[in-house]
C-alpha cells in the first residue's frame, strides 16, 4: 500500500483539476482498503475516497484530509448450472471497461452498452451509471459495503441502494465504501435487445434485435469517442468529467410549454427509472399528469450555447463535439469549470425554466 503527501490530484482526475490531497493512500487489497478507512475513520479526519476520478470537480485548494484511491484489483465469473446466466463479482478498483470487456469476451450480456464509461466499478451503483439504453441497477445484484456508520462489512442487495436515475442512496447521503459489486448477466453472446435509436442506427438494426456482443461493444465505443466521451490523450475533448448535466425530468404538463421540437421521453411512472421506447404508448393511467425526461444537450444548445463554446479568457469550455460535455482546453481551474456551468444553468433557466443539475461530485466548491 502506497501513501504519499501533497499529491495533486489535478493528476488523477479526468478532469485535470484539482489542487493537493494533504495525504492519499491507495490500498491494493480488500483487507488494506478496510483496514485503511477504519483507521481514518477512528481520527475523525476529512477523507474522501477516490477510484477513476472521472466524475469529480475538486477545488483548486485540494483537500485537506485523507484521500483513499482504492486500487483492489479481481474479477470473477460464474456460470450457472444451466448455462444461460452468469454470476459476475467485481473488486471496486478495478476499471469498469476492463469490466465490461472481461464479460463480453465471456460471452455475457446486459452491460455492453455501458462499454467506454470511465472510472471505477466501485463507483459505478453510486451514480447507477447509465447509457444507450441500458443501466447498470437493471444487472445489479448487489454489493459489498463497509458502512461508515457500523464500522461492519454489510451485504446491501440492490434493492436496498435507492436506485434511480443516476443516483442511489449511497449518492444521497449513505455513507461508506463500496468493496465489490454483483452482476447478473446472460450467456449466449448475443446481446440484450438494443434499446438506444442511435445505437441501433449505428449496427443497421432495428430497435428490440440483438447483435454479436462485440459488435454491440465497438458500435458504443466508436459512438462515444464521436462524442469525446472516450479517455483518449490524442483527443482534447476527452479532458472531461464527461456528461457534466443529468437529462432533466420534468412534469409533462410543463413539458407541454416547451418548443414543440424538444426532444421528451416519457417515463413510467410505475417503473419509475424505466424510459418509454421511441413510439411506445404511454398506459393507462389513473391521472392524466405523468413525467417526461428532456435533452440537456438540446436544452443548453437552445439557449445559444454552441459547441466550443467558453468564457472570454476561461480555459475551460464546452467540447466540440457535445455540448453536455466541459473540457479543459489546456491549464483550467476549478473555479474556471464551475463559472462556466453556473453559466449554463443561467442561461437554460433563463431560457426554459429548467434547471440543470450537475452529474460531476463537487469536493470543495459549489456552483
Amino acid at each position: 500500500m502506497t501513501r504519499v503527501t501533497d499529491r495533486s490530484l489535478a493528476e488523477l482526475t479526468t478532469l485535470r483539476v484539482g489542487g493537493p490531497a494533504r495525504e492519499l493512500v491507495e490500498p491494493a487489497t480488500r483487507d488494506e482498503l478496510v483496514q485503511t478507512a477504519l483507521e481514518v475513520w477512528a481520527t475523525g479526519d476529512d477523507w474522501l475516497l477516490l477510484g477513476g476520478g472521472s466524475n469529480l470537480v475538486i477545488a483548486d485548494e485540494g483537500f485537506d484530509g485523507t484521500v483513499i484511491r482504492t486500487a483492489t484489483r479481481g474479477i470473477d465469473i460464474a456460470l450457472d448450472r444451466d448455462g444461460r446466466h452468469a454470476r459476475v463479482r467485481a473488486a471496486a478498483g478495478e476499471s469498469w471497461d476492463a469490466l465490461v470487456a472481461a464479460t463480453v469476451d465471456a460471452g455475457l450480456a446486459g452491460v455492453e452498452a455501458l462499454s467506454g464509461i470511465p472510472g471505477t466499478v466501485g463507483a459505478a451503483p453510486v451514480q447507477n451509471i447509465g447509457a444507450y439504453g441500458q443501466e447498470l441497477g437493471e444487472r445489479l445484484v448487489g454489493i459489498d459495503f463497509l458502512d461508515y456508520a457500523t464500522g461492519e462489512i454489510v451485504r446491501l442487495d440492490a434493492s436496498e441502494l435507492g436506485l434511480g436515475y443516476r443516483t442511489s442512496s449511497l449518492k444521497r447521503g449513505r455513507s461508506g465504501i463500496v468493496l465489490a459489486i454483483e452482476l447478473d448477466l446472460d450467456a449466449g453472446g448475443w446481446s440484450g435487445p438494443v434499446a438506444y435509436a442511435q445505437l441501433a442506427a449505428a449496427l443497421g438494426v432495428e430497435l428490440g434485435e440483438r447483435v454479436p456482443l462485440a459488435d454491440a461493444r465497438r458500435a458504443v465505443l466508436a459512438l462515444r469517442a464521436s462524442k469525446g466521451m472516450v479517455l483518449d490523450p490524442a483527443d482534447p475533448d476527452s479532458v472531461s468529467a464527461g456528461s457534466f448535466f443529468t437529462n432533466p425530468i420534468v412534469s409533462e404538463s410543463f413539458a407541454r410549454g416547451l418548443p414543440a421540437d424538444a426532444p421528451r421521453w416519457p417515463v413510467v411512472p410505475e417503473e419509475a427509472d424505466r424510459v418509454l421506447a421511441p413510439g411506445e404508448d404511454v398506459p393507462a393511467l389513473a391521472s392524466a399528469e405523468y413525467e417526461v425526461k428532456l435533452s440537456a444537450a438540446w436544452l443548453i444548445e437552445r439557449a445559444g450555447i454552441a459547441r466550443g463554446f467558453a468564457l472570454p479568457g476561461s480555459r475551460a469550455g464546452i467540447s466540440s463535439k457535445h455540448t453536455l460535455a466541459i473540457v479543459n482546453r489546456g491549464g483550467a481551474t476549478a473555479v474556471e469549470v464551475a463559472q462556466l456551468a453556473g453559466f449554463v444553468q443561467t442561461r437554460v433557466l433563463a431560457e426554459f425554466g429548467v434547471l440543470l443539475h450537475p452529474e460531476p461530485v463537487f469536493v470543495g466548491l459549489t456552483l
